[in-house]
């Protein structure tokens, strides 16, 4: 199957799930965490899955496509960083850091293989249009 969208892409989809799973479990934050970790962690979440939409239409270019999965690599991790500070705060229990934890991790890994094998990604150049050839310009 050839894929045609971001929207088709497992990756894609995983972080999308992923970034409202942690909406829904932000809201259960203290009041006091509104304007810091809660919205710190929102905001992480949903760039995953934005860079890699970005990722997606910047295929063309090699190093850009890396730079886009890797900017989506970073703002995994630093999720993963805000929903071990809630765990420690107290306000994610073990169980529930555990299972999303371990999600990002498989995400990760896939965002990873993703850039480390961007040859499987990039649109391939067209071959050039071999000239017309033409007749020789009579001589005046």
């Amino acid at each position: 199957m050839k894929i045609t969208s971001h929207r088709e892409l497992e990756v894609w989809k995983e972080a999308m799930d992923l970034a409202l799973e942690v909406f829904a479990l932000s809201k259960s934050f203290p009041a006091g965490e509104r304007f810091s970790l809660s919205d710190q962690i929102r905001r992480s979440s949903r760039s995953v899955a934005a860079n890699l939409s970005e990722a997606w239409r910047k295929r063309r270019y090699e190093a850009a496509f890396v730079s886009k999965l890797n900017d989506s690599e970073g703002e995994a991790a630093e999720t993963q960083t805000h929903l071990e500070i809630a765990r420690r705060c107290g306000y994610l229990p073990p169980e529930q850091f555990q299972r999303i934890d371990a999600r990002y991790e498989t995400l990760l890994a896939r965002i990873v293989t993703m850039s480390s094998q961007p040859e499987k990604w990039v649109l391939r150049a067209k071959s050039p249009v071999p000239p017309v050839p033409t007749s020789p310009l009579p001589e005046a």
